[in-house]
């Protein structure tokens, strides 16, 4: 993983425990709302465990949000610590 990648997802799982804070919720009352073990909520704040898309919707909606709320919020965060937004769309330029 490339090092803006990594702090992209650092960021991320940042975004994801702030967002629980937010709600004020505790990571049992929010693996209760999902349907989860506390432990998975956990492994996902923590980047133990990878968050894909469809967790990402259901965890936001067990907070209250929506999914377009927490990539907002996401997006506003990488802006604050001036990371690119789409690093990973940018096509790399072939060095001659």
């Amino acid at each position: 993983m490339q090092e803006s990648q990594s702090r992209e997802y650092a960021h991320f799982l940042q975004e994801l425990r702030d967002a629980r804070q937010r709600a004020d919720l505790s990571q049992a009352q929010l693996a209760a709302r999902m349907g989860v073990d506390q432990s998975f909520v956990s492994k996902c704040e923590t980047g133990v465990r990878r968050v894909d898309v469809v967790e990402l919707r259901r965890w936001v909606t067990a907070l209250g949000g929506t999914l377009s709320q927490f990539v907002a919020a996401y997006e506003g965060r990488l802006q604050r610590h001036r990371l690119p937004s789409s690093s990973m769309s940018k096509p790399r330029r072939k060095r001659d």
